[in-house]
């Protein structure tokens, strides 16, 4: 269905549309994505324009609960992972590890645009446009969460289970530091290095009390990755002025690999 420009009434692109009449500061929205194996999983999607935030969050079907933060202000992406212990192998509990990234603008659309969208069918399996592939995270520092508002407040309560599982790269803190106003040696004093690249990766090593790099995958089936636009078509009279205008949203999938030291095996059993 297409949509005339600047009509007044709520516009329907795909499966979405846009409010143009007013702006919504928290929304909500549940998207059901059909993961690589056939699962389907249910992704929650929230934005905050006050605090130019957006949250996904859904659980995998192994029972990890993953949920990303998009600190736009910041340029910040913060990954939490949630996974459930082995208690046939001794883990009664729950794991918790945060990765912190800086983020590229344009990899996600704005907290303004996110608190804008509908959803009209929310029954409907949905399935990305376009898959960017996996990126490859080697995270070479620890942070201390209470030290973490440098980076992020919001570092802070969103991993502050996760403690000293939380990581991020030299290239991230690096990219932080050229933006305006910031400061390297602030930044360096929220993060700690981790031992040296020589400890071995988690999967070679049967010791289960030895340290070791362990590797976590995590794919987002299923985001708004960028805005579409359409070009208007003049008025009636055949005259020019038709512009573009938002018509509707592209969606991603994306996987990103996480290398990470771990004190012990113990705490990367599934990287066997």
């Amino acid at each position: 269905m297409t949509c005339r420009r600047g009509a007044s009434c709520a516009c329907y692109v795909g499966f979405f549309y846009f409010l143009y009449l007013f702006n919504i500061g928290n929304t909500q929205l549940l998207i059901n994505v059909k993961n690589q194996g056939g699962d389907v999983l249910q992704e929650s999607i929230s934005s905050n324009v006050s605090e130019d935030t957006v949250t996904l969050e859904f659980q995998r079907s192994d029972g990890t609960l993953i949920t990303q933060l998009v600190d736009f202000r910041n340029d910040v992406q913060i990954l939490k992972a949630l996974v459930l212990g082995e208690e046939e192998r001794g883990q009664s509990q729950y794991q918790v590890m945060c990765f912190v990234c800086h983020f590229r603008k344009g990899d996600f659309i704005s907290s303004d645009a996110m608190s804008k969208l509908r959803q009209k069918n929310p029954g409907t399996i949905r399935t990305p446009e376009e898959d960017r592939g996996r990126e490859n995270h080697t995270m070479e520092f620890l942070v201390d969460v209470p030290r973490s508002g440098v980076i992020s407040r919001h570092i802070a309560s969103l991993c502050g289970e996760a403690g000293d599982a939380t990581y991020t790269r030299d290239q991230d803190i690096k990219l932080w530091a050229s933006q305006p106003g910031a400061s390297l040696s602030a930044l360096l004093s929220a993060v700690t290095r981790v031992p040296p690249t020589a400890t071995p990766r988690c999967l070679e090593t049967a010791d289960l009390w030895t340290p070791c790099v362990c590797h976590l995958e995590t794919c987002i089936g299923w985001y708004p990755c960028g805005l579409k636009y359409c070009k208007g078509k003049g008025d009636a009279k055949g005259k020019g002025g038709g512009g573009e205008y938002r018509c509707g949203i592209k969606t991603c999938k994306k996987c990103s690999l996480f290398a990470y030291y771990v004190r012990q095996k113990q705490l990367c059993l599934w990287d066997e």
